[in-house]
């Protein structure tokens, strides 16, 4: 099996280049080698690796600085993924490619289903919700994984961001009115490995997020107990005291019965994985 990897350098890619290389030939490329905002890039690189997977863990993540660069934004989360459709279906290839809980507004209040309604509300979860629909509109073989809160040992994440200003400082505010589940780059790789090596179930969409949930504030009080930091001072505080350029969904943890029941996946509690990770960098 042929893996093409987009995005080799960030969080999730970084991670799926060692938990595919046990399932097939890995061609991981960054930045320079398929550009997702240059349309000549991705189908030349598409078309000479001629792989029987793609998976695609590039994407624009800067979600406050996505309100100022809609374009940017769209090209690479909205419309690059088509173009990877389009070329997947040229070439027979399954397209994994990787989504988010922000495709939803928070006003449900109890985990999203896959066949929940989307409502994204700022441009990131926007420009995800377009890369979402033009991947099914191409009509190649597909699997679109929603994930929620990523981090792991590298890269800008909440994490390395809690630790940072533990550091710096006494006294922490954190926002405790926004939950979710917090997921490991670590698992989500080690989750499509497993995928691709069972035989995917194709042509949909799955969530695949941490089990349980919690506040930002609930992970930042973890985050310090795990790494011996646990004397930093948290002061609850809620999203209004908290302004950011981009709305954040008030509730988004993801229900996952659907992959557990197609593919047999399903990840750990938050805390477990958010452990290892802290202790990496502690």
């Amino acid at each position: 099996m042929k893996i093409l990897l987009t995005g080799r350098n960030g969080q999730v890619g970084w991670e799926l280049e060692r938990s595919l290389a046990p399932v097939g030939e890995v061609i991981a490329l960054d930045r320079a080698g398929l550009d997702l905002s240059d349309e000549a890039s991705i189908r030349r690189a598409t078309r000479a690796v001629a792989p029987d997977v793609i998976v695609n863990a590039a994407a624009y993540t800067a979600v406050d600085r996505a309100e100022s660069e809609v374009a940017a934004a769209t090209a690479v989360n909205g419309t690059a993924p088509g173009i990877l459709a389009e070329e997947a279906r040229a070439c027979g290839a399954l397209l994994v490619h990787y989504s988010t809980d922000y495709v939803f507004d928070g006003e449900k209040g109890s985990p999203y289903r896959e066949d929940d309604a989307t409502n994204p509300v700022n441009a990131y979860g926007r420009s995800k919700l377009q890369g979402e629909q033009a991947v099914r509109a191409a009509g190649c073989r597909h699997l679109i994984l929603r994930t929620c809160w990523v981090y792991a040992t590298r890269g800008n994440n909440f994490v390395r961001t809690i630790l940072r200003l533990a550091r710096e400082r006494g006294e922490l505010s954190v926002v405790a009115d926004q939950v979710g589940s917090p997921t490991a780059a670590h698992e989500i790789a080690a989750a499509t490995a497993a995928l691709l090596a069972r035989g995917a179930p194709v042509d949909g969409i799955y969530h695949l997020s941490a089990a349980g949930q919690a506040s930002w504030y609930e992970v930042a009080l973890a985050i310090l107990a795990f790494t011996g930091l646990e004397q930093t001072k948290v002061r609850r505080i809620t999203t209004a005291e908290y302004p950011t350029a981009a709305r954040r969904p008030r509730y988004s943890v993801l229900a996952n019965e659907r992959i557990r029941r197609a593919a047999g996946i399903s990840l750990a509690d938050w805390r477990a994985p958010l452990e290892v990770v802290c202790r990496a960098l502690a």
